[in-house]
């Protein structure tokens, strides 16, 4: 049986690749993106009564892995990347079906000049991501409190993030443009996005992201995440 699937739109995002996006949803709060809807559910009435819920739920398409294909076993990064796991029991990119979802907080519906367009934030999503699908986030339905959380039971230890003179000096400049974005280096990086293997090893290598247009580069440093530079590409 074959299920034809049409986006409603795309987000636009600050995370440009997806090497150091954060690997759950609501982990950098500050990152904000924009869904833009689509010619055929450009309507408001299909957002109408969508403020009423703090909180919503977005099912997308992995659009930059589906075609890498999948396996039964993946490495999920929070056991090292050295133990293998079913697909079905971890949240990796490479799925059967290339759909994923996350939790995001709602921020304002938009409608301008004929175009529809949804902030949401806490968002963990490639930028032109293809959304399939928006749902409210119901409380009393979809907070298990005393759910067990396997591998995942608890919050990832946090780096602690600095800048070097250097970057502060280009960040102070950048902030007239992207206001949050020294808050957002800190939530992304602060998760530590180097892959699992790299974590007792290379010490001096230097690291880079792309946020928004900028290309940020830092090295860990004593357990520490140190901005070098922050550049326009």
């Amino acid at each position: 049986m074959t299920i034809n699937i049409q986006p409603i739109g795309k987000i636009r995002t600050p995370y440009k690749e997806k090497f150091a996006i954060p690997r759950q949803p609501g982990l950098a709060k500050s990152a904000e993106g924009e869904i833009i809807f689509f010619e055929e559910f450009n309507d408001p009435n299909y957002l109408r009564g969508i403020e009423q819920f703090s909180h919503l739920w977005l099912l997308f398409h992995f659009h930059q892995t589906a075609d890498k294909g999948h396996s039964p076993l993946v490495r999920p990064p929070r056991l090292g990347g050295n133990q293998k796991l079913g697909v079905f029991a971890t949240r990796s990119t490479f799925r059967p079906n290339g759909m994923g979802m996350s939790v995001v907080e709602f921020g304002a519906v938009s409608y301008q000049n004929n175009q529809l367009s949804l902030t949401v934030k806490g968002i963990d999503l490639l930028d032109g991501t293809p959304i399939l699908d928006i749902k409210p986030y119901v409380p009393y339905a979809d907070s298990i409190p005393q759910a067990s959380g396997g591998m995942a039971q608890h919050s990832p230890e946090l780096l602690a993030v600095t800048f070097t003179e250097q970057a502060n000096g280009q960040l102070h400049m950048l902030e007239q443009r992207y206001p949050a974005l020294g808050l957002l280096i800190r939530e992304v990086l602060s998760q530590d996005p180097r892959p699992a293997y790299h974590q007792h090893s290379h010490p001096d290598k230097t690291y880079g992201m792309t946020l928004y247009d900028l290309n940020i580069q830092w090295q860990v440093i004593n357990q520490q995440n140190v901005v070098l530079t922050i550049h326009p590409k």
